[in-house]
């Protein structure tokens, strides 16, 4: 390991004993486990959970862990001695052997069911006994809780083997959704975007399984062929992994009266969440009604300002159903992610996934979700007529605050104090029509050019690919540049960079507080699909170097770099990358 991932002394927490005496379960003191369940975590087969808030489940440790990298970050975030992520006991935890904690630490972990509903559609027949019982962490398992530094996080393993929700499949994710993951959630953490954490990532060196897959070059929108490839487990952190999916499942059984403790584990579970994530937002010590009023309420402001985050950055979450929007109001589950290209109203980059997930159509995705987060609050407000006229005001005012957040965005992005409607509208049809990268052309943007010749930089010119229009008024003729003079020149006015009445000075200053202020919200890099592909393969050979380049370079989005990295990083999408599988489009195969 080189000196630039660890230093030379311990720093903070640097064993499995210090860790112990940070640890701290709330979730399992707190909710109520399932009756059903085994008491030493031996529950790895399908079978239906009809109560109870989690069942305990022991994680099947992969083979031969071997250290690909960990979130240096959140390490120091946690108070953790980097070294520590390379020790033994360490590995073989977070690899999913618990026989190596100290006895004052779980040696079992747990999972958690969830309910679906798809674009605010309920669906209970995606679970093997078609009742929505069966449907949950198949295999995610939380092994941990730690208090450090006045914050509580939760550490759960991702590709940790079978559970009761695993629906009949082998509980592994491989490395290469593995690397994916955990890039993704510290890229996102650098843009300023709420998200789970990114603890570690360990390999087998000897087990693999077959995943379909595309074949190399292959333009198929499906997977074509099956492909071996290592397992890995990844381990995420957040402050709790509740969903709101999770909050419907309960709520449905309220609903359906499934058992005469519904109501009551509905109740704890709410509790447990304003305790987990909104202890600062939510006045325990009033009545249930009033909580659940000031939850909705916050947790409208968190979804509202991250999916305003999701398109500032130019992030499409593919999959955005109600168990991948956790009830934190914090980015969760990277599966069919992607990042904007060329500008696409309707980039979507999961070909399971249809144009109510695409990118422009996140923000309605979100209303659904909030939709079905106030459904299963519901039952709890009883008869009371007053409360539930307060919770359908914050959620029929969801679009609203949506629609204010994502002006404000806007602005922020083109250096206004507020969105012009003509200008941006202009834009909009500029860059669908020209076409441009989304992330090339506002961080050129940024540096307010005087003409538009750095802007080109952006422009797809010479693609001749079917994802972009083939329209003759797409090229780079005269004509469109012309319209892009005219657009920049309107906008350079409305900053207030080619005001006659301020001098040669004063301009300058303008154009300099202007430009500082746009790069802070239009990030020079991001994480392209490209840069991940091989990356994943030269690992999946045992060579980690360009992860934790890509690693190095994505958790510093905003700065400067060197020459060398602006040369690899930032940098048009080649042309014979476009519409290949795997790259441009892929299936939620991990």
């Amino acid at each position: 390991m080189t000196q630039e991932y660890l230093s030379e002394k311990p720093t903070g927490i640097s064993s499995l004993e210090e860790l112990a005496g940070v640890a701290d379960y709330s979730l399992l003191r707190t909710l109520k486990r399932d009756p059903d369940a085994t008491s030493d975590g031996i529950d790895h087969a399908p079978r239906q959970v009809f109560s109870g808030h989690y069942v305990p489940v022991k994680p099947t440790p992969i083979e031969n862990p071997e250290y690909v990298a960990h979130g240096r970050q959140l390490f120091r975030d946690l108070g953790f001695d980097e070294h520590l992520a390379q020790s033994d006991g360490f590995v073989r935890l977070f690899s999913g052997d618990l026989s190596v904690v100290p006895e004052t630490m779980s040696h079992v972990g747990w999972a958690s069911g969830y309910a679906l509903s798809i674009y605010g559609t309920e669906f209970d027949r995606q679970c093997p006994f078609q009742t929505g019982n069966g449907y949950g962490d198949g295999r995610a398992i939380s092994v941990l809780e730690v208090v450090t530094r006045g914050q509580r996080w939760e550490m759960q393993l991702k590709g940790a083997g079978r559970t009761p929700y695993c629906r009949g499949a082998d509980g592994r994710a491989v490395l290469r959704s593995s690397v994916r993951e955990f890039l993704a959630q510290e890229h996102m953490r650098a843009l300023g975007v709420p998200t789970s954490r990114s603890l570690s990532l360990y390999v087998s060196k000897t087990e693999t399984v077959d995943r379909p897959w595309y074949s190399d070059g292959s333009e198929s929108m499906n997977p074509d062929t099956l492909v071996r490839e290592p397992v890995a487990i990844s381990t995420r952190v957040a402050p709790s992994f509740i969903r709101v999916g999770q909050l419907e499942l309960f709520s449905r059984r309220v609903r359906k009266q499934a058992h005469s403790k519904a109501r009551e584990e509905l109740e704890t579970l709410v509790a447990h969440l304003i305790e987990r994530e909104y202890a600062d937002e939510v006045d325990q010590q009033t009545g249930l009604h009033e909580q659940i009023i000031s939850l909705a309420l916050a947790f409208r402001d968190r979804l509202t300002s991250l999916v305003a985050d999701w398109i500032r950055v130019g992030y499409c979450q593919g999959n955005f159903n109600s168990d991948n929007c956790a009830a934190g109001g914090f980015t969760l589950d990277y599966g069919p992610f992607g990042f904007c290209e060329v500008f696409d109203l309707h980039y979507q980059p999961w070909t399971g996934g249809g144009r109510h997930f695409c990118f422009s159509n996140q923000p309605a995705a979100a209303e659904r979700n909030f939709r079905t987060f106030c459904t299963a609050l519901r039952p709890l407000l009883d008869d009371d007529q007053e409360a539930n006229q307060q919770l359908n005001a914050i959620q029929g005012a969801f679009a609203k605050v949506m629609g204010e957040k994502l002006e404000r965005m806007w602005a922020s992005k083109l250096g206004l104090a507020a969105v012009d409607a003509e200008l941006f509208v202009e834009l909009q049809t500029l860059m669908t029509t020209t076409p441009v990268d989304y992330t090339l052309f506002f961080r050129e943007l940024s540096a307010v050019p005087n003409s538009i010749e750095p802007l080109k930089k952006s422009f797809y010119a010479d693609l001749e690919a079917p994802t972009v229009t083939s329209n003759p008024s797409a090229k780079n003729t005269q004509a469109t540049d012309e319209r892009w003079s005219e657009w920049l020149a309107k906008w350079r006015a409305l900053v207030g960079v080619d005001d006659a009445t301020k001098s040669a000075t004063e301009l300058a200053q303008t154009r300099d507080e202007i430009s500082t202020a746009m790069k802070r919200v239009n990030p020079k890099y991001t994480l392209r699909e490209w840069f991940l592909v091989p990356a994943y393969r030269q690992a999946a050979a045992g060579d980690y170097s360009q992860i934790r380049e890509l690693q190095d370079v994505m958790t510093k989005p905003y700065d400067e770099q060197s020459n060398e990295v602006e040369e690899k990083y930032y940098r048009l999408k080649p042309s014979s990358l476009f519409n290949v599988g795997g790259v441009s489009h892929y299936s939620c195969s991990s």
